[in-house]
């Protein structure tokens, strides 16, 4: 079985008929698929996976289309369209809530009630587009926490054993916009997510500086949780990160590009001024490549004398505006451009088509590979192109 997870029986059989992807995805563009499937429970997770038992059976699940930039001429395969709601509250009495969430709850209005409820986590994942089942595929985050430091376990429908299970969070190999899910060693369709949040009104320490900025406190603190949703949403609209149907700068798939991870001796021939961060090493994600004069003689060693490499976080923004990528360009003749707002962006200004999508973030990319030897990877899932 070959399957793909986008922001995200037999379940209602919609057919493919109107079906379009552009019409089901924030970025607005693609095609129709041959079979689509709405999937409102776990028995029709189910019986739709026990349809998609051979090689030729190609399919993916669709969350809400935030994540996702399909070709112009469709999709070969069935779509699993996640549509199952509610949530669920136990206490643990030990001043620590258990929230369950199904996968179908759009992410953001989930957030909103538990800050509205007074419990602390994931407000700083405010304002992230798509549903609930697809921030663990790609472990979404922003101003410094992703939501599986909050993340309990998964509720999954199994490929492999065709059976509803539940799996920990540390089954799942997160890490920064990745998780076995997205790797499709866990391959399934997501039903529910269970968070672990704080019940005492307040956030989860403050990790990034122009948030701690935003509310007056230091990095570190923990701020009360409806102040820190309000001053995240006003951060990404000013970025042009909260959806909004009438503002094409946000009609795309947020950050098109992740902040590349290198190593830290490759990021030192690099300005001084190029933001970078610290990052924990481990085996994800693995640098794109190590340029022979950058060697620095640790890489190549054998693995039972290697010494782990000190990686840092760059900051891809950063990197395509020193590149020569500015706000708001377009290519000839293109209906795709850089947000306005925030380099990072990839927008459709209105009838952009996915080719000219794709020409777009492959310009970027060769502008920031020619001027830093970096290779920028696209942050969405890329479907039905004939190079993927």
């Amino acid at each position: 079985m070959s399957a793909a997870v986008a922001d995200g029986a037999v379940g209602t059989d919609s057919g493919h008929v109107g079906f379009r992807f552009a019409d089901e995805t924030t970025m607005g563009v693609g095609g129709g698929a041959e079979r689509v499937l709405d999937i409102t429970s776990p028995a029709e997770a189910l019986d739709a996976l026990a349809e998609m038992d051979g090689p030729q059976d190609e399919h993916v699940v669709l969350g809400g289309g935030s994540n996702l930039v399909v070709a112009d001429e469709g999709y070969d395969g069935a779509v699993l369209r996640v549509r199952n709601i509610g949530h669920q509250q136990v206490d643990n009495g030990d001043g620590t809530v258990d929230v369950h969430i199904a996968a179908g709850e759009i992410w953001d209005e989930a957030v909103a009630r538990t800050v509205a409820a007074g419990l602390g986590g994931i407000e700083s994942l405010s304002g992230i587009p798509g549903r609930a089942g697809a921030s663990v595929v790609q472990n979404i985050g922003a101003y410094g926490h992703e939501v599986g430091e909050a993340l309990v376990s998964i509720e999954l429908a199994d490929a492999d054993t065709g059976t509803l299970r539940t799996v920990p969070a540390a089954a799942l190999g997160l890490g920064y916009r990745t998780s076995a899910l997205k790797r499709e060693e866990l391959e399934g369709v997501v039903i529910g997510i269970t968070v672990r949040l704080h019940r005492d009104g307040r956030s989860a320490p403050v990790a990034y500086a122009q948030l701690a900025d935003a509310l007056g406190v230091p990095v570190g603190t923990r701020a009360p949780v409806d102040r820190v949703r309000e001053a995240v949403l006003a951060l990404r609209r000013a970025k042009g990160m909260v959806y909004d149907p009438a503002d094409p700068d946000t009609h795309g798939c947020g950050s098109f590009f992740t902040n590349p991870i290198v190593h830290a001796s490759f990021a030192a021939d690099l300005p001084r001024e190029a933001p970078r961060w610290p990052v924990a090493a481990g085996p994800e994600p693995v640098p794109t490549a190590i340029p022979l004069e950058r060697y620095r003689g640790d890489e190549l060693q054998p693995d039972g004398t290697r010494r782990p490499p000190r990686m840092v976080k760059l900051s891809a923004a950063w990197l395509i505006e020193h590149a020569g990528v500015r706000r708001g360009l377009a290519l000839p003749g293109s209906h795709a451009a850089i947000s306005s707002r925030h380099t990072l962006a990839i927008t459709n200004r209105g009838g952009a088509t996915a080719r000219q999508v794709i020409e777009l973030a492959t310009f970027v990319q060769t502008r920031v590979a020619g001027e830093f030897g970096i290779a920028l990877q696209p942050e969405p899932l890329l479907l039905g192109f004939v190079e993927n």
